[in-house]
């Protein structure tokens, strides 16, 4: 199974962040171990003092492809959920600034919170769904899809040209603004359309 990553797929998140809205989608990856195991809480790491919070629709890929078009390209997943991308981001800062990699603040253990799956269905329209992270109770990230810059089948189609999508497989699409930290004893819970899909203990 892999975890590939969109960056910088809303606008205003890539604002917030100083950062350029990019021509074409930003590819980064996480290995399996950095998803966090269904029920565990998520234990704030050692090498870092600001872990924040990216909440973010999750597809699950269902068929193997390469080389996938656009209008194909909803044939390749079957199932859509919210899940966390927790960066390490005064790790990630100190990374960028040298021209390093910064796999390091995205790809830790744990940094992959995935919800529970919804099989998506002729009426559901994965260009239009709306998401929202709770912290404590409170919203602190709210969009809809139809904000995303690049779309899922645009994705999928722009990965594929250079990896071979596999059943499993999970695609991050990226977050909207309103990151932020987290902090030890905090709570955050993930909905996708109303329906909450996860629910998340800081420890």
């Amino acid at each position: 199974m892999k975890i590939i990553c969109i960056g910088r797929n809303y606008a205003e998140h890539a604002k917030e962040l100083n950062n350029e809205v990019p021509d074409k989608p930003v590819i980064f990856m996480k290995p399996k171990s950095a998803v966090l195991l269904p029920e565990k809480p998520f234990y704030y790491p050692e090498f870092s003092d600001n872990i924040q919070y990216e909440c973010e629709v999750v597809v699950r890929i269902c068929k193997n492809g390469k080389y996938i078009q656009e209008k194909f390209a909803n044939k390749y997943y079957n199932a859509v959920t919210v899940g966390l991308d927790f960066t390490a981001r005064d790790l990630q800062q100190e990374l960028k600034s040298k021209g390093l990699p910064w796999e390091l603040a995205k790809a830790f253990d744990g940094s992959a919170v995935v919800g529970k799956f919804i099989d998506l269905t002729q009426r559901m329209n994965i260009k239009n769904l709306q998401f929202e992270l709770h912290k404590n109770g409170e919203c602190v990230q709210k969009a809809n899809t139809r904000d995303m810059i690049y779309h899922v089948n645009k994705i999928i189609e722009f990965v594929s040209q250079y990896i071979t999508l596999n059943i499993g497989d999970l695609i991050f699409t990226g977050t909207p603004a309103g990151v932020g930290p987290i902090n030890v004893y905090d709570k955050l819970t993930g909905y996708l359309e109303g329906e909450r899909l996860f629910e998340l203990d800081i420890r």
